[in-house]
């Protein structure tokens, strides 16, 4: 069916009360978009730290009503409501229904990376007669479908390594996309860290799909840490760090989480971590060399992927 669609612009200040009223008066959605958008003012705002709303200065709400909602009563609504908007900062307009899932597919097409790892839509039967390492997904909700420069980065990573029998950790795992094609590549195990709840779901339903779900656990940061020292208080020996250690995360946490990363990698163990701009490796290169060997930068785009070996 098709929608009757409502733009507001506002300030970010203003936004809670906004959604609020567009809300109150029957929004079946409410999206939020930088009014700067495609402008030289445009801001990047990317995956949020646990408890965040990073939000815009301007923002641009877009808010659906079904098709035969009253285009003037919901003006006059809003101006009741709130008596400071502006009738030019309201916007109306008609938007098509469509199959939004199947205009995602159609998009999403299969990517290669490195020599053997190809990453396919869930929909699209791989050809399956060469040596080919194929990992289906489906990113749901979840951060990581391979078409961002990070995730590549890591994916071709991943590729040139010998994963097999390896323990991995994935840290930041997103869709599961890492993890899985660790698991595709050879490794034994791994192991998928997020502080998304959405994207363990997601990473679990790719697992399945990919038929590797019981060889992947997943846990929020602070489960796992609840469990080591569960373990510890039990006087049971904690897991041996891993053979492969990776993360696609943003840079400050990057640096902030450096000495855990370097006590979750074993002696010797390759190592990456990506979701870096250039212009933000300096001061990651100089803090994870106190723990890491063999540095080096590759980038992609604007991305740059920092990778090395932990000292033994």
């Amino acid at each position: 069916m098709p929608w009757l669609e409502l733009s507001l612009t506002v300030r970010a200040e203003q936004q809670p009360r906004v959604e609020e009223a567009l809300d109150d008066l029957g929004a079946l959605s409410i999206t939020l978009q930088d009014a700067d958008a495609e402008t030289p003012d445009e801001q990047a705002i990317f995956e949020p730290g646990v408890g965040e709303l990073p939000l815009w200065p301007t923002i641009t709400l877009n808010a659906l009503f079904d098709a035969d909602s009253d285009r003037r009563g919901l003006s006059e609504a809003l101006g009741e409501l709130l008596p400071w908007l502006e009738p030019d900062h309201m916007q109306f307009r008609d938007v098509a229904d469509q199959d939004w899932e199947r205009a995602w597919m159609d998009q999403f097409k299969p990517m290669q990376f490195g020599r053997r790892l190809w990453i396919y839509p869930w929909n699209i039967e791989p050809p399956g007669d060469d040596d080919s390492v194929v990992v289906r997904l489906d990113p749901g909700l979840a951060f990581g479908s391979g078409t961002h420069p990070t995730t590549a980065l890591c994916l071709a990573w991943l590729d040139s390594l010998d994963l097999r029998g390896k323990t991995v950790i994935d840290y930041g795992c997103g869709s599961g996309i890492l993890a899985i094609a660790a698991l595709k590549l050879g490794a034994a195990s791994a192991i998928g860290v997020d502080n998304d709840p959405q994207a363990l779901i997601a990473s679990a339903d790719n697992a399945e799909r990919n038929e590797v779900a019981e060889r992947l656990a997943l846990f929020l940061p602070e489960d796992l840490m609840i469990e080591a020292a569960a373990s510890a208080a039990a006087a049971q020996p904690s897991a041996p760090p891993a053979d492969v250690f990776i993360a696609n995360i943003l840079a400050g946490p990057l640096g902030e989480l450096a000495p855990t990363f370097a006590a979750a990698a074993g002696p010797g163990a390759p190592f990456a971590i990506s979701g870096i701009l250039k212009g933000q490796e300096e001061e990651l290169l100089q803090r994870y060399a106190e723990w890491f060997d063999e540095l080096r930068v590759d980038t992609q785009e604007d991305w740059v992927r920092i990778s090395g070996r932990r000292r033994r």
